[in-house]
């Protein structure tokens, strides 16, 4: 099983980033999909995740209205698009994979927003 994120970099205060995740080992389209991010000295906290077909979405009330959670089942992959980033966003960014008890992590990618 792996989870594999890209996209994650340096972007000023009112940028875009796009985040992927590759998803290969198990049957994507089964499982719900999520992203994460742990800022630093903080606790890791939900952004947001999508059901196994696409079809029911949900964030955290800090990212709502500026991110997007999306999904392409044919290409095992979920995205994130993230819009009028702030320095606040700047964080690592996990995906994960839930279905029941199974439960997958990837590895991370960086998100710094600065000027």
């Amino acid at each position: 099983v792996q989870l594999v994120e890209s996209g994650g970099g340096l972007v000023q205060p009112g940028g875009s980033l796009r985040l992927s995740c590759a998803a290969s080992g198990f049957t994507f389209s089964m499982y719900a999909m999520s992203w994460y991010r742990r800022a630093p000295g903080k606790e890791r906290e939900l952004v947001a995740s999508i059901s196994n077909v696409g079809g029911s979405t949900n964030y955290a009330d800090s990212v709502k209205d500026r991110f997007t959670i999306s999904r392409d089942n044919a290409k095992n992959t979920v995205y994130l698009q993230m819009n009028s980033l702030k320095p606040g966003d700047t964080a690592v960014y996990y995906c994960r994979a839930t279905l029941v008890r199974l439960d997958y992590w990837g590895q991370g990618t960086q998100v710094t927003v600065s000027s």
